[in-house]
């Protein structure tokens, strides 16, 4: 092993408004903002999503392959009858190719995949079956040193 993950990076023209959507769709809290980058994650000491300013960033049109995806995320549900509607209501958008295929509020594309037999329910459930609350990281607004730029 060379190394290992830190943050999987999105460009994003609004980096809070992007990381406050997918903090709901995943269900990890921010850990980490500032003007330009944030971060949600576990914990403040653990690796996650890192959303970073892009001001010209132009977003995929999935699945046409002039502006082809560059990246996309599985989201693994327990239903998607019942995740459909809540990541719409969240900003997400339908798109017209694929099954359970969607934009995020920035555009990228990401699918909702229905949980397979061999992994466990989600740890987001309570033993009722009901969302369970997590709590929220503390948000750290010190400067963040990055070795990238937007991009």
């Amino acid at each position: 092993m060379i190394g290992r993950r830190h943050h999987v990076v999105i460009d994003c023209p609004e980096p809070a408004a992007l990381a406050a959507f997918y903090s709901e769709l995943i269900g990890l809290p921010v850990s980490y903002r500032s003007d330009d980058w944030v971060v949600i994650a576990e914990t403040e000491t653990t690796s996650g999503f890192a959303f970073q300013l892009a001001p010209d960033h132009r977003p995929p049109q999935w699945p046409d392959p002039e502006r082809p995806q560059q990246v996309h995320l599985d989201v693994m549900v327990d239903e998607l009858a019942v995740a459909e509607p809540r990541v719409l209501a969240l900003g997400a958008r339908q798109l017209p190719e694929g099954d359970h295929v969607y934009a995020d509020p920035a555009g990228h594309p990401f699918c909702l995949i229905a949980r397979p037999q061999w992994a466990n329910r989600s740890t987001l459930l309570a033993p009722d079956g009901l969302p369970r609350t997590r709590p929220r990281a503390p948000v750290d607004d010190r400067p963040m040193r990055r070795g990238h730029g937007a991009g």
